[in-house]
């Protein structure tokens, strides 16, 4: 093909969709206060004109063929969108993509609380399948800290809706965010939230401060005490222990300290004996909570 070819990939997309095709629709975080995250502050949010989409949609099946099993949507939040063009872009995209399984976006529990139900439905019978939603925790102390703009409450509503919709629903836990000091608040109010939720998946990441973001400063004068491997182990032993869901469990990220993963309940038993080891390793051996601990300068992740 002769001439400049025009495609604009969202920056950013989930481990479980590193094979998927990203397809961008909106640009930025419409929220974009959450104080431990840096990934879309030099942005301007917008909702990209629907023409400019379908075209990138034209353009990946021009180069990738109809084969695609998996496609992302970005940026961060794309229920934000109308409902109509929304649902257009997934029509086109299926039209594309004929032989597409899964589809996928990342979302925010205060859009799904208030995205009125036949909309949601609207969108989940157009193609979006899967969505993921940023939790972080449960502990109301901690969610007002770390700016999330919304509530335990609030979090329950949006990812039930979600569901009752009929999307798959993959909650995001943060690792750590608590600090040293309230790593047991943190675990108590996430299983507290998730045991309301009984997500499809349970998702963790452990808090890594990356500049640019307000918690980096904190971290950096050190009125935010970074959890250290074991209170970090202790918190997703105590998590694990009060979950009473129907969910898979992944620790499926770099930043993590110890590859936890199972269905729950099936598999809780083994996944505590699975920390248990860790931490009297870790108790004793000097040289592996350093290596644990090292994770926390991965700063560009």
């Amino acid at each position: 093909m002769n001439g400049f070819v025009s495609y604009d990939p969202p920056p950013y997309r989930p481990p479980s969709e590193a094979s998927s095709l990203l397809l961008r629709v909106t640009r930025g975080c419409p929220w974009n206060q959450c104080t431990f995250c840096s990934m879309y502050k030099s942005l301007r949010f917008e909702k990209r004109p629907v023409e400019e989409v379908l075209r990138d949609i034209d353009t990946l099946r021009q180069f990738s063929g109809t084969a695609a099993p998996t496609v992302f949507i970005g940026d961060s939040n794309s229920l934000v969108l109308e409902t109509k063009p929304l649902v257009e872009i997934l029509q086109h995209l299926y039209k594309a993509f004929p032989s597409v399984e899964r589809v996928t976006s990342y979302a925010r529990a205060r859009t799904l609380s208030k995205k009125p139900m036949d909309e949601l439905k609207a969108i989940r019978q157009a193609g979006l399948t899967r969505l993921h939603i940023g939790l972080e925790t449960g502990d109301p102390e901690l969610l007002e800290e770390i700016k999330k703009g919304a509530t335990p409450e609030q979090m329950v509503e949006g990812a039930n809706r979600a569901k009752e919709a009929g999307f798959e629903v993959s909650l995001y836990v943060l690792a750590g965010i608590g600090g040293e000091k309230k790593w047991k608040q943190h675990a108590e109010g996430t299983a507290k939230v998730l045991n309301q939720i009984s997500p499809h998946f349970i998702r963790i990441r452990t808090y890594v401060p990356t500049p640019f973001s307000p918690l980096w400063d904190k971290v950096q004068d050190g009125s935010f005490e970074l959890a250290s491997a074991e209170a970090i182990l202790m918190e997703q032993r105590r998590l694990i222990e009060l979950l009473q869901v129907a969910s898979e469990y992944l620790s499926d990220h770099i930043s993590n300290y110890v590859p936890v993963y199972g269905e729950i309940p099936k598999d809780q038993a083994a996944m505590l004996q699975t920390i248990d080891q860790a931490l009297v390793i870790l108790r004793k051996d000097d040289g592996y909570r350093r290596s644990l601990e090292s994770k926390r300068h991965l700063t560009s992740l």
